[in-house]
């Protein structure tokens, strides 16, 4: 198993054997979840890893309210001392912000990560495999994974689409980050029965960029219409496997498409030119896309997420209210 660094190394439990790997539910999260309130899921991957500080907790914070202020709850999850939480409480958050020893946790991390007692942030996989696993049907993110460019020397391929392919949940998303193989990534959802929907777009969100150029099958207009899309999945039954909001980022609040073109391209000849590979390869390029454009890439990254956000909270209540 994998260990920390010696300066970083969680205390050793005194009887591992006593303890639970059921995940934690807040009281605000159990309470409403009892009630047939909404609930949407966070991820804590952004704000451990995506943001500096201290804005990270301050955006963590915002997203909270923007769900609250749709007349959801929030549940951020992450993992603390080897337990999952869904739905952290102010100090929980602030660790997750402020700890620079917090690890990135995806789903196949769970497991040694609770067995080690460690703490971490979760990403897509990770969050959606927990929220699922809780009883939530919301989930908003900013950028999924996906199909890495040059899959076929690499067979690079995010583990969220297979955990997506086999988790019954709702993601809102901004589509799949734009430094990936996009066309590639939609085939492989097709194949893995992810359904999409966009939502009043007909074409695949690009991430930064409002539309990606490649089309979507369907489009619904409202969080009632999801909620319809929603209840015919449970309806049919069939193989679990999420459905896909993609919600575009507002053409207002896009990166300079011209800008992203250009600079992804030295970026992508940059990655190469220095042998990056394997897990190295996104955080470089993303990287690589926030200090050339001037932090640019950044703000529409969180416009995007602060859209998705809202749209996942009015979506939960759309369907606390069909129930």
């Amino acid at each position: 198993m994998p260990q920390n660094p010696p300066d970083q190394r969680p205390a050793p439990r005194e009887n591992p054997g006593t303890n639970t790997y059921e995940p934690a539910l807040s009281a605000e999260v159990r309470a409403a979840l009892d009630a047939g309130l909404p609930v949407v899921a966070l991820e804590s991957t952004i704000i451990a890893h995506g943001l500096p500080r201290p804005r990270n907790l301050s955006v963590a914070r915002e997203l909270e309210g923007l769900v609250r202020s749709a007349g959801a709850v929030p549940a951020t999850v992450a993992v603390l001392d080897g337990r999952a939480h869904v739905g952290l409480g102010e100090d929980q958050l602030e660790r997750i912000a402020e700890d620079p020893a917090v690890r990135k946790l995806g789903h196949r991390d769970l497991a040694p990560a609770l067995a080690a007692g460690a703490s971490g942030a979760t990403t897509v996989s990770a969050t959606a495999f927990l929220a699922a696993r809780a009883g939530l049907g919301v989930f908003a993110t900013g950028g999924l994974g996906g199909v890495h460019r040059e899959w076929a020397e690499n067979q690079d391929e995010s583990a969220d689409l297979r955990l997506l392919a086999r988790t019954g949940i709702t993601v809102v998303c901004a589509g799949v980050k734009s430094i990936l193989d996009v066309p590639a990534t939609l085939q492989r959802l097709e194949t893995l029965g992810v359904s999409i929907v966009g939502y009043g777009t007909g074409h695949f969100p690009g991430f930064y960029l409002s539309s990606s150029g490649e089309p979507v099958d369907w489009t619904v207009h409202s969080p009632e219409e999801v909620v319809e899309v929603i209840r015919a999945k449970e309806a049919l039954g069939g193989p679990p496997a999420a459905l896909l909001v993609a919600n575009p980022v507002a053409e207002t609040d896009q990166l300079d498409p011209a800008l992203h073109d250009r600079v992804l391209a030295e970026a992508l000849d940059a990655c190469r030119g220095r042998g990056v590979s394997g897990q190295g390869v996104t955080p470089f390029l993303l990287d690589q896309l926030m200090r050339r454009t001037g932090g640019a890439s950044l703000e529409a990254n969180l416009a995007a997420v602060r859209g998705n956000v809202t749209l996942a909270a009015r979506i939960a209540v759309a369907a606390a209210g069909a129930r």
